[in-house]
């Protein structure tokens, strides 16, 4: 007999060994045919796989989060289908599901067309329709190879040959495909419904540059029709919202061969910049760190010390003098700690806080390359706390505290907290461990958050909170950061005298907020749809005439919101006000302020706000306390 215990503490009894699918069978006919794979013992399954003791089963649908990742992985096999029916010489690699959906590269002998996706993805529709059963089997490792190289698919080959000769592989065939995959898999192709495919890429084989290009072709899909729709809505709003398109059309940025994954920032943007460190430099003084700037270049045997050059020299940027090389600094860390070891520190100057608008480098691939989002160079909002054990968690505490209000300002207010353990790999005791899991733990706690432990993921020598944000359009944009480190202090001797006089190594946590600052400004773009808050936009408030008898009075009010801080533009232009109205407002500005005869009269201005809002006619002094209160309100 074998007893199985549900999700609700339910138990059934069966005389012999019996099949996930036939377990939803015997709840009820619905669940059965809206079963797309079991969870057996925590581990998702066919529903074709056989239960042979007492097990703890759930049976996965549609619902699911575990259904739609079977459904995505299934769909990139019925993507590989398809391609085969249509370009029989077409060779299949890998097709692992991804956020949002899924890919799979192929070697083909021309690109693939646009004409050719339609085709690709109407093949697909009627390989679903036909409802076609997805079965699995296993075949010792040598013999996976001998099939796949006699059908011509030298990839999978080479990628079966890759595993322990004494290992078996399973298969998944659906029609006349098959294909290697761990799976598990729906039961039939009619549970794939909605799907679409996206876009064709290039992408290396094995992600080595020296191999062969393949083609990548991306698809999406989705449990229901209008969980599809919604994300293809999406995608269409976050086009109109990107980043590189609107740092074009509002003159903020460009982007250039001549210095490839650099940023060329013009006024505009530059204004936009200045905005966000200064706002954070504010951060760092009233927080009660201190601001340090460390050099761009160090001394290979530094980064020798800590590890870097043998695990990131590829990665480096790095160059040769009297014959000492040098590498331009990926991370501000190493800086920090001899910056903090000038000079004797007691346990009384725990914990000690730098920040730091560090200038970093990376040799990030070509092909990973985005907009702002993704370069070469760029300058992190850094900081490095110095303390005890016993000060980790009430320094996390203020972190996110302060974070929150941060995130806040700039117009997130949905953050996902994420606790990363102790992986499998990695050095320090496990009371150490124990101890700064906790203090992290603890000090969520004690800020009122929610958060979800992602076992295995933190750093080799420490745990770390990581900080998601959540934008306009739902998208998760991993950002700030909570690392204890208690490593790069001791391959780089830091020290502090003790209260009972002795020397200790101090715990060094890795913070930031903001990150990169131009991926954040590239988030913050995107967030706002380049339509940024009145204390963040590069131009505040425009000042227009009407006519040329206007044109010293708008000078003058341009002038007078100068003086008070404010970024303005003035448009004296001999054009239809209509015409510069319409322009200006192109460019996502908070105010536009119009002045003609009546207004240069009553020492006033006509009022427009962003969203074509006509505001009235306002004293300039109230239009004035206006905008400070906006700026004062972050709006």
């Amino acid at each position: 007999m074998i007893h199985i215990t549900l999700p609700d503490g339910s138990q059934r009894d069966y005389p012999g060994p019996v099949t996930v699918a036939e377990v939803a069978a015997s709840i009820g006919a619905g669940l059965a045919k809206a079963a797309l794979a079991g969870k057996v013992d925590g581990k998702v399954v066919d529903t074709s796989f056989t239960l042979e003791k007492d097990s703890q089963v759930a049976i996965v649908t549609a619902k699911d989060a575990d259904g739609l990742e079977v459904i995505r992985h299934s769909t990139a096999h019925l993507l590989a289908y398809a391609v085969k029916e249509l370009f029989p010489e077409a060779q299949v690699t890998i097709g692992p599901v991804i956020e949002n959906g899924f890919f799979y590269d192929f070697s083909y002998k021309r690109p693939f067309t646009p004409e050719d996706l339609e085709a690709i993805e109407k093949r697909m529709t009627q390989l679903a329709a036909k409802d076609e059963p997805v079965t699995r089997r296993v075949l010792p490792r040598d013999e996976a190879v001998a099939y796949f190289k006699s059908l011509g698919e030298h990839y999978k080959a080479e990628i079966i040959a890759s595993i322990p000769a004494n290992e078996d592989v399973s298969l998944y065939r659906e029609g006349g495909f098959e294909d290697l995959c761990r799976g598990p898999h729906v039961p039939s192709t009619g549970k794939l419904k909605f799907f679409k495919l996206m876009k064709v890429a290039g992408a290396y084989w094995r992600g080595d540059h020296r191999n062969e290009m393949l083609q990548r072709i991306y698809g999406t899909a989705w449990a229901t029709k209008d969980e599809l729709q919604q994300y293809l809505t999406m995608l269409e709003e976050a086009e109109k919202r990107d980043h590189r398109k609107l740092g074009r059309e509002l003159d903020l940025f460009h982007l250039d061969e001549h210095s490839p994954g650099t940023v060329f920032w013009h006024t505009k943007g530059w204004a936009v910049w200045q905005q966000v460190e200064q706002y954070m430099r504010r951060v760092y003084r009233d927080n009660g760190y201190q601001e340090v700037k460390g050099p761009q270049l160090l001394d290979a045997s530094l980064w020798e010390k800590t590890g870097h050059w043998d695990k990131y020299r590829e990665n480096m940027f790095t160059t040769e003098s009297e014959k000492r090389d040098y590498a331009l600094k990926p991370m501000n860390c190493p800086g920090h700690i001899l910056i903090y070891k000038q000079g004797i520190k007691s346990y009384r100057d725990l914990p000690l806080r730098f920040g730091e608008f560090g200038n970093c480098h990376r040799n990030e691939p070509t092909g990973g390359l985005h907009g702002i989002m993704r370069v070469r160079a760029f300058t992190q909002d850094d900081g490095h706390i110095f303390c005890t054990e016993e000060q980790i968690q009430a320094e996390c505490v203020a972190f996110t505290t302060l974070l929150q209000k941060v995130y806040k300002d700039f117009g997130f207010t949905e953050i996902i907290y994420k606790l990363a353990t102790r992986p499998e790999k990695r050095i320090g005791s496990e009371e150490s461990w124990d101890k700064a899991e906790q203090a992290l733990a603890q000090g969520l706690r004690a800020s009122g958050c929610d958060f979800e432990i992602t076992p295995g993921e933190g750093a080799f020598y420490g745990p770390k909170i990581e900080y998601t944000l959540k934008d306009a359009l739902g998208r998760q944009w991993q950002c700030g950061t909570m690392q204890v480190d208690p490593n790069m202090p001791e391959r780089l001797d830091a020290e502090y005298v003790g209260e009972d006089g002795s020397r200790h190594r101090p715990i060094m946590l890795h913070r930031a907020i903001v990150g990169s600052l131009e991926r954040f400004i590239g988030m913050l773009i995107e967030h706002h749809a380049g339509a940024m808050p009145a204390w963040l936009a590069p131009v505040q408030v425009s000042v227009l005439n009407i006519t040329d008898s206007q044109a010293d009075y708008a000078q003058e009010v341009a002038k007078t919101l100068q003086n008070q801080g404010l970024r303005v533009a003035l448009d004296l232009r001999n054009e239809k006000i209509t015409y510069k109205i319409r322009e200006h407002s192109m460019q996502k500005l908070p105010y536009i302020l119009v002045v003609g005869d009546k207004e240069k009269a009553a020492g006033a201005v006509a009022v427009r706000a962003r969203g074509n809002q006509d505001l009235g006619v306002m004293s300039l002094d109230a239009f004035a306390q206006k905008i400070a209160g906006d700026i004062a309100h972050k709006l």
